[in-house]
């Protein structure tokens, strides 16, 4: 998207130098240069404020994910602490959380199980094994019956972290906004083309101005891909959340 972007601006600024140089100079001096320069301006303000928009809301995701994720260790991790406390009955259920581990982290961040050849299923299970046998374990003692609540309730909480990671959607950016965000990029460097006689260093700003906006636009879609791209938020928290047994 964002190459489409830097194609289609780029391909603008072009076309604005070439209608420049067959329009009759009345048409961009005088009253018309004053409604271009006016016109411009609101677009340039609409383009300003939805990529103010579109950038915090996209960042103000990505720092939720990344935070849900890093609860997520923590649980898993806190889950694991009060098990080992719990006795040797909490054993089976400490390695059966290392095996869910891998899995876990595949039903979250698909493409990178789809790029190292590992299969993941398309609708992955709801509960956990470990969270089946965490219910079903008798405690014996007071001390035991307090561990085994707690337990419950962080297992808990780790279920609800991971439904709610699941349930996002893969591109939380929405494709209306980047596709009028772009027709209005492509406009604003286009009249920015056939304001001006064309020259190097005109060519030079116009350029390095189309790489900023269509980096602009690349670091929007990244931070709404939270587990793809080259942005995405790391899982190393949660392979690194337990210790071998």
């Amino acid at each position: 998207m964002a190459g489409t972007a830097f194609a289609l601006i780029l391909g603008g600024t072009i076309l604005g130098a070439i209608v420049r140089s067959r329009l009759p100079e009345h048409h961009l001096t005088g009253d018309s240069k004053e409604v271009i320069r006016l016109a411009t301006a609101l677009v340039a303000t609409l383009t300003a404020l939805v990529l103010a928009l579109l950038f915090a809301a996209t960042r103000a995701s990505f720092e939720h994910t990344s935070a849900s994720v890093s609860r997520l260790a923590t649980d898993i991790s806190e889950l694991d602490d009060v098990l080992e406390e719990y006795g040797p009955e909490g054993t089976a259920i400490r390695k059966q959380l290392r095996n869910e581990i891998g899995p876990l982290i595949d039903t979250i961040w698909r493409d990178d199980a789809a790029a190292a050849g590992r299969a993941v299923a398309a609708r992955p299970k709801h509960n956990s094994r470990a969270l089946y046998m965490l219910r079903d374990l008798q405690p014996k003692t007071p001390a035991q019956a307090s561990l085994h609540t707690r337990a419950l309730q962080i297992a808990t909480d780790i279920q609800q972290t991971r439904l709610g990671l699941l349930a996002q959607p893969p591109d939380s950016v929405s494709t209306p906004f980047m596709v009028v965000l772009v027709l209005w990029m492509v406009f604003l460097f286009t009249t920015f083309s056939m304001s001006a006689k064309p020259n190097p260093t005109l060519a030079i700003v116009l350029f390095v101005c189309i790489l900023s906006a269509s980096g602009a636009i690349y670091l929007i879609l990244e931070l709404g891909l939270p587990f793809g791209g080259l942005m995405q938020v790391s899982n190393d928290s949660l392979r690194e959340a337990l210790t071998p047994i």
